[in-house]
């Protein structure tokens, strides 16, 4: 058996990041790992239906923000609160792209890294 487990986005303000993964999308702290050394520490977030989970990954040594390529990649969440989610995330300014014609739009956290919203559909 093979099965999805994690997703990982390195981050420059970790704090600012757990807090906008909490704001923006009702994500929680499921469990943490720092080195002894305190090079680098990890925060895995999830929700309470999947058991998939996102992990932020801090580098103590990093100052510079991650090139995150041409934008192609992204995580997607689907949620049956479509509508009560587009006007938290239009109140927080994180929405970056909408697709009226598709349904969907993206938010931006504070990494630059795209995450998609769909709805639920019948």
């Amino acid at each position: 058996m093979t099965a999805f487990y994690h997703f990982n986005f390195n981050v420059l303000d970790l704090e600012r990041s757990v807090a906008f993964y909490k704001e923006a999308l009702g994500l929680h702290i499921v469990r943490e790992k720092e080195s002894k050394d305190g090079s680098f520490r990890l925060v895995f977030l999830g929700e309470d239906y999947t058991g998939f989970q996102l992990e932020l990954t801090w580098l103590r040594d990093r100052k510079e923000p991650y090139d995150l390529g041409e934008g192609e990649f992204h995580l997607a969440f689907r949620t049956d609160e479509y509508d009560a989610l587009h006007a938290r995330h239009a109140a927080m300014g994180c929405i970056c792209f909408e697709n009226p014609d598709m349904g969907i739009y993206f938010i931006e956290d504070p990494d630059g890294y795209w995450i998609e919203i769909v709805p639920v559909r019948d």
